[in-house]
């Protein structure tokens, strides 16, 4: 089987479909040698900022030293996206190699009985053997829809778990409030393994609190108060952020330059900063035991993080300060707002919280520049009240809109007459997205342009850019 066969294979199992039992997935799991029990895993889960805070961690931990495997959702362009060791994507042959291995044992699986793997299931199997082989220590692992019941659930004690904002996406799944979408999201949480979260929403914060304290888990709250702006441009945030157990220790301060110009990055970026704290500390909690000295928990934990835990020293394979300035710096995210040709952002905010954090960012650069939009949605979001928002908050100088999203489609001709509903502005439909891209670009003039309302949008997109690169 070679890789074109083995991404059609994958691509025909159903990939919006009901989970299998998590008993399905541990066994194909234990048939291929749980090699997942030989990393250190950091388990991120989240509504919205779970791929950012992913790549945050993975590239701190790249600088720190340490051979680094991550697993995010979904891929733009190339399935291979999806599999990174030191942030360089697998090759396809690495990838075919691994598949074609879970493909035998998911054969043995159905002739035993045993349901077969869904698409996320599968992909997240072939993920793991990959990581082993490439001998990675570290692996970043993305959850998919939910966390309770999700694949990557089978982790049995993970380092650390993080929890990024959680937000109305996906109710038809994960239920239909803010509250039951956290309790599905708190899943990941296991005994006595610290948690990082975002502590903005007091509904989803009280949900996570009660699963920590259930299982006896170390909470690290992320909250606004600790991060002062210093300084923006159209292409990155400086800011202070204050992890210190004493207020007064202005040494365990970071300045951190996040390279994109949304502040929700701050929020991300300052989370995987915090775990990647955590992770510091635990490490040197685990020198400690090697050298037989006492490093139990509780307030000397807490000073280890805040006030002294990872070191500002430049030790090799240290989590420093420096290698979480220095990640955070280097930290690159396909198309969240992500800077793709002068004047030019893909953002692939595509429910109504990162429609908003995109509005937000979009209306400060409207402060200074005019702004234009490309757009797309797919059908089961709530695009009528996506659109009404961005034109009462953003008013964009011009409009285009495309269609994708295949079976899911909105024709673009359906969004455009919502568009004209809510604005005067010109809007232009285009079904095919190379020619709506192009009369975007043409219609910019001296606009910031933004094209988002759908990740399909956004892959969509850099297919056309890599074509023209290529030629």
């Amino acid at each position: 089987m070679n890789y074109t066969e083995a991404v059609a294979y994958i691509e025909s199992t159903p990939k919006f479909t009901k989970k299998n039992r998590p008993e399905n997935t541990e066994e194909l799991i234990r048939r291929l040698g749980h090699p997942e029990r030989r990393m250190k895993v950091i388990h991120v889960a989240g509504t919205n900022g779970k791929g950012s805070v992913c790549a945050f961690l993975a590239s701190i931990l790249e600088k720190a030293g340490k051979r680094t495997g991550l697993f995010t959702s979904p891929h733009l362009v190339e399935i291979t996206e999806r599999f990174q060791v030191n942030q360089v994507p697998v090759s396809q042959e690495t990838f075919t190699d691994a598949f074609v291995r879970v493909k035998r044992e998911i054969d043995a699986m159905v002739a035993d009985g045993f349901a077969h793997p869904a698409y996320f299931e599968l992909l997240f199997a072939a993920g793991l053997l990959m990581f082993e082989q490439a001998g990675v220590e570290y692996l970043v692992l993305e959850t998919g829809l939910g966390g309770r019941l999700d694949a990557t659930n089978l982790v049995e004690r993970p380092v650390v778990c993080v929890l990024t904002s959680i937000s109305l996406d996906h109710m038809e799944y994960l239920g239909d409030t803010v509250a039951k979408i956290a309790a599905e999201k708190a899943g990941i949480i296991k005994e006595g393994v610290p948690v990082v979260y975002d502590g903005r929403n007091p509904e989803s914060e009280q949900v996570i609190l009660a699963q920590a304290e259930k299982m006896h888990a170390p909470v690290y709250r992320y909250d606004v108060s600790m991060c002062e702006i210093l300084a923006k441009t159209d292409k990155s945030i400086d800011f202070m952020l204050d992890c210190s157990y004493d207020k007064t220790d202005t040494a365990r301060k970071l300045r951190i330059t996040v390279p994109f110009l949304a502040e929700y990055q701050v929020v991300n970026s300052s989370l995987a900063a915090i775990a990647a704290r955590v992770v510091g500390m635990l490490e040197m909690r685990e020198t400690a035991r090697h050298a037989g000295l006492h490093s139990a928990g509780g307030p000397e934990s807490d000073a280890l993080l805040h006030g002294g835990g990872c070191g500002t020293g430049t030790d090799s394979g240290a989590i420093t300060d420096e290698a979480i300035v220095e990640g955070i710096r280097a930290a690159r995210w396909q198309g969240r707002m992500e800077t793709v040709l002068p004047g030019v952002v893909l953002d692939g905010a595509h429910n109504a919280d990162g429609i908003r954090e995109f509005i937000r960012t979009a209306a400060e650069v409207r402060a200074r520049m005019p702004v234009s939009l490309l757009f797309s949605a797919v059908v089961e979001k709530e695009y009528e009240k996506m659109i009404r928002e961005i034109c009462e908050d953003m008013q964009p100088e011009s409009v285009v809109v495309t269609q994708v999203g295949g079976a899911r489609v909105v024709p673009a001709q359906t969004l455009a007459e919502l568009f004209r509903r809510y604005t005067d502005v010109p809007v232009v439909a285009k079904a095919d997205v190379a020619e709506a891209f192009s009369e975007a670009l043409a219609r910019r003039g001296d606009s910031m342009l933004f094209c988002v309302g759908s990740l399909y949008l956004v892959g969509e997109l850099k297919k056309i850019l890599l074509r023209e690169h290529a030629s």
